[in-house]
């Protein structure tokens, strides 16, 4: 053990320089984090204190350069059983104060050197304070990170930070969704069988659902009605995911199909965008997002306020005084962020349908929500009866 607390202090001592650069010219320095080499993406902060490897291989998180505002990263290391997918998806990771040495009985490796494997490239040693104060005020930008022994200068920083692409018009849920079709079977005896359309979706997603008896179909993105109907199924959900909600056009034509079939239909995150627009509503790039596992937000059907995790930079926009009409019958906002009144929830008076911006997963975050997933299944038990 001696040994490898002295290698992994000596490792941080070595570790190159590192230089972060925002698309408005400001600049952190520190050192190399995980791979040495660049990256760009567009720079978020995320308010957890925990689940930090939760949140680096959330698909959402693809193309984005995620900043932990908790000050001390990896003290848990990494371990075989939390990946919510096959690999890390965040483009580049932003720390103040690395764990030299990860202490944990689960642990298999350190965070660093899971970075390092995997080839997502870091910075440490910045005041991620100070850099996430900046973004609230701002806005989330495009970002780059570049370490290693011989940087370029600022200004050659700077302008290729600036020719990254933008996270507004970006198409990506097929670039994270699976390819092809798998099941994730029921856990004790099979209820229902759901139809998932992968948009970035989670791992423990399917298992929440497979715990209440349910027989999950995941479906690639570009997954057509045809598609989803093939699997004669009780009900449809639709994934979280990356990317503007404005390019989707084909989960949004499934969606529609779904919902003129009145089968009982459930999406989260990204799912709930898609829904907002099947419905008719907008949606619109939020300032800085919201991101991490303490947003609170209220279920306006109960009045109860749930803590919650989230993860997304867009939202729906839709009124929060009133029912509104659409072609699919009346809908209204059935839960809402105390932070900022930003619309987390849609509910469907007239069919079966309803969604959420937010993860009641909780993978990771707390259990509040979990009760969403309950009332799915009630949904296909309706429609069943």
């Amino acid at each position: 053990m001696t040994t490898s607390i002295q290698g992994a202090a000596s490792q941080r001592h070595k570790a190159a320089p590192a230089v972060l650069v925002l698309e408005d010219g400001r600049t952190f320095r520190g050192r190399a984090y995980g791979a040495v080499g660049v990256t760009f993406g567009e720079a978020v902060f995320s308010t957890g204190m925990t689940g930090y490897q939760e949140t680096l291989t959330d698909p959402s998180y693809h193309r984005q350069v995620v900043v932990m505002t908790a000050p001390h990263v990896g003290n848990t290391g990494v371990n075989d059983e939390d990946p919510e997918s096959g690999r890390i998806w965040v483009a580049g990771y932003v720390v103040r104060d690395p764990a030299r040495v990860p202490s944990n009985w689960r642990a298999r490796r350190s965070l660093d050197q899971e970075l390092r494997d995997q080839g997502v490239v870091g910075i440490s040693g910045v005041d991620t304070r100070a850099l996430t104060r900046h973004l609230r005020e701002r806005g989330a930008m495009r970002v780059g990170i570049f370490s290693g022994n011989a940087l370029p200068d600022e200004g050659t920083m700077l302008a290729e930070v600036r020719q990254a692409p933008e996270m507004q018009g970006a198409n990506l849920a097929a670039e994270v969704a699976t390819k092809e079709t798998y099941v994730v079977p029921a856990i004790g005896e099979k209820r229902f069988t759901v139809a998932a359309v992968d948009l970035g979706i989670k791992g423990m997603t399917p298992r929440r659902m497979a715990e209440r008896g349910i027989e999950v179909h995941v479906l690639p993105a570009t997954a057509t009605a045809e598609d989803v109907y093939a699997v004669n199924p009780d009900g449809v959900f639709f994934s979280n995911g990356p990317g503007d909600p404005a390019t989707a056009e084909g989960p949004v034509s499934v969606m529609r199909e779904v919902l003129a079939r009145r089968t009982p239909l459930f999406g989260i995150c990204f799912g709930n965008q898609i829904l907002g627009r099947a419905l008719g509503f907008g949606t619109y790039k939020l300032k800085y997002g919201h991101r991490g596992i303490n947003q609170p937000v209220q279920d306006r059907t109960t009045g109860k306020v749930e803590v919650t995790a989230h993860n997304h930079g867009f939202a729906v926009d839709a009124p929060l005084d009133r029912i509104s009409e659409t072609p699919y019958g009346r809908a209204e906002v059935s839960h809402v962020c105390l932070n900022d009144q930003v619309v987390e929830g849609l509910h469907l008076l007239d069919q079966p349908a309803f969604s959420v911006q937010y993860h009641p997963e909780a993978a990771a975050g707390p259990h509040d929500a979990a009760y969403l997933f309950d009332r799915f299944v009630s949904l296909m038990e309706g429609q069943r009866a």
